[in-house]
């Protein structure tokens, strides 16, 4: 009777809810607010294996800011950050041996994708963490050079509308970097997620 009644159930087509990732392989956010794509993606990545347990980061255009996952996925911090000046998900060719003096307006975009990222040195002899080398776009320290950009005012708004102000590189908080990416990605080389803002996420990431 067991058995006949086993296979019995086995026939049943019960219903099927919608598939999620198991709790172990979801992203750990904590209590972190982040927008519902960041969720799915940071989810994605740890079910997937994408970073390969490297820590990795996840920068939210839309929302002008960034989240830093250690390899196992659980979340070291968040951060605004300050973006390219124009929307776009694709750096221009080339833009990344040409002059910031011959790059328009139009042409300042942080690119969106997957990028294996590294330390290493702009001009000036600062350590920055290349996103993405050919395309000249790396996330450092939020520079203050130029008093009239007023960069650190912007991070300090609420308001996401003036975070766009950079060439196209993405700008943190001092302490951010310090003390959340450096200690991340110091030991070996880390993965920089990059949401799209024209594109949809599915376009950019393998996410079904």
């Amino acid at each position: 009777m067991r058995v006949w009644l086993g296979l019995w159930l086995a026939t049943i087509a019960w219903p099927v809810a919608a598939q999620e990732p198991p709790l172990a392989l979801r992203a750990d956010f904590a209590a972190e607010e982040a927008s519902g794509d960041a969720h799915r993606l940071a989810d994605w990545v740890i079910g997937n294996g994408d970073a390969h347990g490297l820590p990795f980061v996840i920068v939210d255009k839309v929302a002008a800011r960034v989240l830093a996952f250690d390899g196992n996925g659980r979340l070291r911090g968040s951060a605004p950050v300050l973006l390219g000046l124009a929307r776009g998900d694709v750096s221009p060719p080339g833009i990344g041996s040409r002059r910031l003096a011959d790059i328009s307006p139009a042409e300042r975009i942080t690119p969106a994708g997957r990028f294996e990222a590294g330390f290493g040195l702009n001009p000036a002899g600062k350590d920055i963490l290349w996103v993405d080398y050919d395309a000249a776009i790396s996330l450092h320290r939020v520079v203050t050079s130029n008093a009239a950009e007023r960069r650190l005012q912007r991070l300090a708004t609420v308001s996401i509308a003036d975070n766009r102000i950079s060439y196209g590189c993405i700008n943190v908080p001092v302490a951010f970097y310090d003390q959340v990416v450096r200690p991340l990605f110091g030991p070996a080389r880390g993965i920089v997620y990059v949401m799209p803002e024209v594109r949809t996420l599915g376009e950019v990431f393998p996410i079904e």
